[in-house]
């Protein structure tokens, strides 16, 4: 059972939503807020696997909401449902963490896939919202320093093979599978690509592999 708080301002959005997650199987809405302060506020109560908020919020915002939940109870996933698809917000919520990012015209089945996906630790991004996102970024430095070595030193083959992986959305556990290693071997490996890439979390790695033109 996948336990998920949701967080939205607008009194309809909410009762819509926690109608449509209590129709999906193996789901279950265990909190529901107005605003980011009262979802940080219920998920320190009942520890949710996921929480699903939207990004302008009263009080606190989903970015800030996003950014708590991380640094207090990091094992909580968080996707972000909301009607921004702009730059700055995009960015905005992936460098606070949101493991995904859908708009609000998505499907209630790319929702399930996408809370699903954050319960098993994948990412899953609206596909506007990824095909902007890589344009943002290949649209970056030039060609040269795009090719350009990580700060902290080259990828060994296997590190580079994590990271391509991890850019497929692919879980630790999962990896691990891929590559015939323990789960702990693939952690140390994305440890050292977070030292070598000079960022502190997945969605900044996997926005690199883009970049570099390693992930397709």
């Amino acid at each position: 059972m996948i336990r998920v708080l949701l967080a939205d301002d607008q009194t309809l959005v909410r009762e819509g939503l926690t109608l449509m997650l209590g129709l999906m199987d193996g789901i279950e809405v265990v909190g529901v807020a107005a605003d980011g302060e009262a979802a940080v506020a219920l998920a320190l109560e009942e520890r949710p696997d996921v929480a699903l908020l939207d990004l302008r919020m009263p009080r606190v915002d989903g970015v800030e909401a996003t950014m708590r939940l991380r640094t207090q109870l990091p094992e909580i996933e968080v996707v972000v449902l909301t009607t921004y698809a702009d730059d700055d917000s995009v960015m905005a919520a992936l460098r606070a963490g949101a493991r995904g990012y859908l708009t609000k015209d998505a499907s209630s089945d790319e929702i399930e896939r996408a809370l699903r996906d954050a319960a098993a630790g994948r990412t899953r991004l609206d596909p506007a919202v990824q095909e902007r996102l890589v344009d943002l970024l290949t649209a970056g430095p030039a060609p040269a320093a795009v090719r350009g070595a990580p700060p902290g030193g080259p990828l060994t083959e296997r590190e580079t093979e994590v990271v391509v992986l991890m850019a497929q959305g692919l879980s630790n556990r999962e990896i691990a599978g891929r590559l015939f290693v323990t789960e702990a071997t693939v952690k140390t490996h994305v440890n050292n690509v977070f030292t070598k890439l000079d960022v502190n979390d997945r969605a900044s790695a996997v926005a690199w592999a883009f970049r570099t033109g390693l992930a397709t």
